[in-house]
């Protein structure tokens, strides 16, 4: 993927290390010292001798594998800057003895301290020009008021090489201490350079700060599924590459005009694109920041509007969805005052409308726990959900489903109160549709059975139906008793349809009384016994083989208006086979 590939070798722990500080303070000198490579990319960069975009460089130090991230100093491109030091861990921040603390010292601290970087080292330049101790004792000072905390320091100058090997020892020791990553998380790799190399397509580079990505792997980039044709990290081409890393991917399914610094490469279905995130602000209170500021997270740089919430929460509209998750660290930057407004920690990915009045107020005191807050506005949420949003798990685990236990408590009472009104309304029905009392309590489908569980409801063939619920209502009851005495000694005398309707008894009537068992509905409105059937096909097996319809009717002591319909149902039923010549056969 462009250069000369180095031999795969054995695996060594990889740390990434970005550096910071003020421009020409010897940033790109000491990482060359370091590594003996020129971070600088460009020619334009060589030419100014000056860092204008991200540059790379690596050393083995002590067992472990230093990747530097030199960003930018100067203050015009303070937003390359910020997408290089926003995915990784640990800085080396950079402060020239004879200079001391600038002004990019000062944004370049801000912006390490709004992403929470908490592993360090100083390295004081040029010291063979001054002395180091009074930019030593400053930087010093301002690093441990920020997240960094108190870090080493070590002198060194570029020119002589003093100090150089404290440095590496320095280094070695901040790798060390720098935490192990997840390698079987899932992927966000922020693109912060894309480019096309002849004969192989696009290829994109960024920070890998978790999971692992292997030559093959299909991810997702902007909402389109692509695959890995190839990788190197650091220069060596690899099959497959685990963070921390610095890492090119060559992708097939994507046009490099359709890929820039700020898209996220991810495992698909992981990652949810959000627009609106509530966040909780580091630094500025939200009621003093501007409405309209630019977010920085990972290698992304977008405008967001800011509605304040509560004193130190706030939520952010994004004019570009990103992958976001509850629990990502970034920053809001003004542009135009030119420096850093607060640090951001993401609380929520999902968070809910703000429709009414005092909804903010009470959005910012949900906010002190997202996760429990997220389960009560929903009830119950899959715990794959919550991961995908970077939640932590709350509540009862029911199914795979984590629930908001004070609202599932009260589920089942619900249902109860739920299908006895139902069987008010619809006293003839067999039972509650269970899509409908779904929709009624909001339970997802997959729970409606675990809620129903401590009820006594009974839930099958899509109805829910309470224990004696089969039962006829009193008054229908009375009117079929009176139909089965008429049929008990006469059962294929089946009442003409006046008789019925002087009973009560219409169609949905007879329809739950059929399907209770109590009487058997053929069509014309044929009422007969539950076992018609049955006695039917005795007397039909007992006849002359085959037999007409007139046969069957005369042995049953009906008339035709019955014996025409049952018929058809000893033939449905498979008791008789109705021949070619209209006659019929018992099968019994």
């Amino acid at each position: 993927m462009g250069g000369v590939v180095e031999p795969r070798g054995p695996a060594v722990p990889t740390h990434v290390v970005a550096t910071a500080g003020h421009v020409d303070h010897g940033k790109s000198t000491l990482v060359h010292a370091l590594t003996g490579m020129q971070p600088d990319r460009w020619a334009e960069e060589r030419r100014r001798g000056l860092t204008i975009d991200l540059g790379f460089a690596w050393t083995d130090l002590a067992g472990h594998r230093l990747a530097f991230v030199d960003v930018p100093g100067h203050e015009r491109f303070v937003p390359n800057m910020l997408a290089g030091v926003g995915p990784v861990p640990a800085v080396l921040f950079v402060v020239a003895a004879d200079e001391g603390w600038m002004a990019q010292s000062d944004e370049h601290l801000a912006a390490l301290d709004a992403f929470g970087v908490r592993h360090g080292l100083l390295a004081v330049t040029k010291c063979d020009r001054a002395d180091p101790a009074p930019a030593r004792a400053e930087a010093l000072a301002r690093i441990a008021r920020t997240s960094i905390g108190p870090v080493p320091a070590v002198a060194v100058s570029g020119r002589t090489g003093a100090g150089l090997d404290e440095l590496r020892a320095e280094v070695a020791a901040l790798g060390a201490r720098l935490p192990e990553p997840d390698r079987g998380a899932d992927v966000r790799l922020w693109v912060d350079r894309a480019f096309t190399v002849r004969g192989a397509g696009t290829v994109v580079t960024g920070t890998l700060a978790a999971g692992t990505v292997a030559v093959g792997d299909e991810l997702e980039l902007g909402g389109n599924r692509v695959r890995v044709r190839g990788l190197q990290t650091l220069g060596a081409a690899a099959d497959r590459v685990g963070a921390v890393a610095r890492v090119a991917v060559n992708l097939r399914g994507v046009e490099r005009d359709a890929v820039g610094r700020g898209d996220a490469l991810h495992t698909p279905g992981a990652w949810r694109p959000t627009g609106e995130v509530d966040v909780r602000l580091r630094g500025t209170p939200p009621a003093d920041l501007p409405t309209q500021l630019v977010l920085h997270l990972g290698s992304a740089s977008v405008p967001v509007r800011v509605r304040p919430l509560g004193t130190d929460t706030a939520r952010l509209t994004l004019r570009v969805a990103l992958p976001l998750r509850a629990g990502d660290t970034g920053l809001l930057r003004d542009p135009g005052a030119h420096r850093i407004a607060a640090g951001v920690d993401v609380l929520d990915v999902a968070p809910p409308p703000l429709r009414r009045r005092g909804a903010a107020a009470a959005r910012a005191a949900e906010l002190a726990d997202p996760a429990a807050a997220f389960l009560r506005h929903h009830g119950a949420v899959p715990a794959e959900e919550l991961r995908v949003l970077g939640l932590a798990p709350r509540g009862a685990l029911v199914d795979g489903w984590h629930v908001d236990e004070v609202w599932w408590a009260a589920v089942p009472a619900r249902a109860v109160a739920a299908v006895t009104a139902w069987r008010a309304e619809h006293p003839l029905a067999d039972g509650m549709p269970a899509e409908a009392l779904r929709r009624r309590l909001d339970v997802p489908a997959r729970l409606l059975a675990a809620a129903l569980r401590p009820t006594g409801l009974s839930l099958s063939d899509g109805l829910v139906r309470a224990p004696g619920s089969r039962a006829l209502p009193s008054e229908v009851d009375t009117a079929v008793r009176a139909v089965e005495r008429r049929l008990a000694d006469h059962p294929f005398h089946a009442p003409a349809a006046g008789d019925l309707a002087a009973l009560g008894l219409g169609e949905r009537e007879l329809a739950a009384a059929a399907r209770l068992g109590r009487l058997t509905v053929l069509p014309g409105g044929v009422v007969l016994p539950p076992d018609a059937a049955e006695r039917a096909a005795r007397i039909a097996a007992a006849l002359p083989q085959p037999f007409p319809l007139s046969a069957l009717r005369q042995a049953l002591d009906t008339t035709r208006r019955v014996a025409v319909p049952l018929a058809e149902h000893l033939d449905a039923r498979g008791h008789t086979e109705r021949l070619a010549d209209g006659t019929r056969r018992a099968r019994i």
